[in-house]
């Protein structure tokens, strides 16, 4: 059985940095999001509920900080680029700072329960 979900709705990407994250297509067993961050933004405090594949269109640096501000992941400090697809899993309440000099578009496809 699963967990249920213990982060309010308020907080999904779509609905807490709409801004950020444009929805593209949704059905009942995926949802794909257009994640656009421009150079020196930081998007709004948001979950996604769901794992995904990200797919990098455009890398840019960026500082992931967790729902407090701890920061979590910092792009600099990698020793290997990252790839241009990944999987996460599903992402607890946080911030992405576009600390590069390009902006940053993702699309991620959604899988859901």
């Amino acid at each position: 059985m699963t967990e249920p979900w213990p982060w309010p709705p308020e907080l999904d990407a779509v609905i807490a940095a709409p801004r950020h994250h444009t929805l593209i297509f949704e059905n009942e067993q995926v949802r794909v999001l257009d994640t656009r961050i421009p150079v020196g933004d930081t998007v709004p405090v948001h979950t996604h509920r769901w794992p995904a594949v990200y797919n990098t269109v455009r890398f840019s640096h960026f500082i992931r900080r967790d729902g407090e501000g701890k920061i979590l992941f910092d792009s600099r400090k990698l020793t290997n680029p990252l790839p241009p697809a990944a999987w996460l899993d599903c992402l607890p309440p946080h911030s992405v700072e576009n600390v590069g000099d390009v902006e940053i578009h993702l699309i991620s496809f959604e899988l859901k329960d």
